[in-house]
């Protein structure tokens, strides 16, 4: 391996803090990428991993060197590609991940446009909720909403989805027509439990300019936006939900708006990608026309 493939392989096996997910990612057996990083360390003269039978870990001197290898990386992958952007645009393969039905409902029907206007991209678009590891799942960008933990990844803040408190005709019909936090005690809500953590919820409002939470009776609890939509529109109970999930059904009728004075703090809606990627010319691309797509269509 030449100098530069051994800091990629370096930072790949930081990144999966194992030598044997880094040989997957890369596409290498696991003996090239051991034998790269003792080479590489042999040629720095420093131990730059604590290796363990379940883990690897950056020494001291490793963390510093990480960081000077996603520098130099990202210098050399811009140079290599400098003249071959200006003359064929961006190229090459991206992978995302985006939430369930913001991938289908808005993603997905953008994205003719979008290859239409960059024909030596591709994309594999992974439509899923839950939490993914960019590096050992091989991902290049993924779309998040709501808050986020501090995953060490750079975050491109899109905007703020904003969200609507929402029933059905027939639930309306028959509970009544909520017009404030004050009346929920006499009314049911669809419980939502978070896919990765389980925890339920609580009825959010913002009042005073300070967000307020309850907690709800509900007969009935789900994990996923889809069941989440279609049991209040089965007349289960109220919801709070991102207004461009619900778009359609409120001007089909189906969904009714209620309490539009008291509705939950808007949620971030953010692009995650890994330092290494910071100036991929193909990601950057992608993430101008995501901006712009979901502020048009979401915001």
């Amino acid at each position: 391996m030449d100098r530069i493939d051994l800091f990629r392989v370096f930072a790949r096996v930081v990144e999966c803090a194992s030598f044997t997910r880094a040989a997957d990612t890369l596409g290498l057996p696991r003996s090239s990428v051991s034998a790269a990083v003792i080479e590489l360390e042999a040629r720095v003269g420093a131990r730059l991993l604590h290796r363990t039978t379940r883990k690897v870990s950056p020494t001291q001197d490793g963390k510093a060197f990480y960081e000077r290898c996603l520098r130099l990386i990202a210098d050399v992958d811009e140079t290599e590609g400098l003249f071959r952007q200006t003359s064929v645009g961006p190229t090459g393969k991206l992978r995302i991940d985006v939430p369930g039905r913001i991938g289908r409902l808005i993603i997905a029907p953008a994205l003719p446009e979008f290859l239409d206007r960059h024909p030596q991209l591709d994309i594999e678009l992974r439509v899923t909720d839950r939490a993914v590891n960019l590096v050992e799942d091989s991902i290049d960008c993924v779309l998040r909403v709501g808050p986020l933990g501090d995953s060490g990844l750079i975050a491109r803040k899109i905007g703020d989805l904003p969200l609507i408190n929402v029933a059905s005709p027939g639930y309306l019909a028959q509970y009544g027509t909520p017009s404030a936090p004050d009346d929920l005690g006499e009314h049911l809500a669809v419980n939502y439990a978070s896919p990765s953590t389980g925890r339920v919820e609580d009825w959010e409002w913002i009042e005073d300019g300070e967000m307020r939470t309850r907690p709800m009776r509900s007969r009935v609890t789900v994990n996923s936006a889809e069941a989440y939509i279609a049991c209040c529109l089965a007349g289960l109970g109220l919801i709070q939900i991102p207004a461009y999930d619900v778009r359609g059904h409120i001007e089909a009728n189906e969904l009714v708006e209620v309490m539009p004075l008291h509705r939950a703090e808007p949620m971030p809606m953010t692009l995650l990608y890994p330092n290494r990627q910071h100036l991929s010319r193909r990601l950057q691309v992608f993430a101008d026309w995501l901006e712009l797509l979901l502020k048009r269509e979401l915001l």
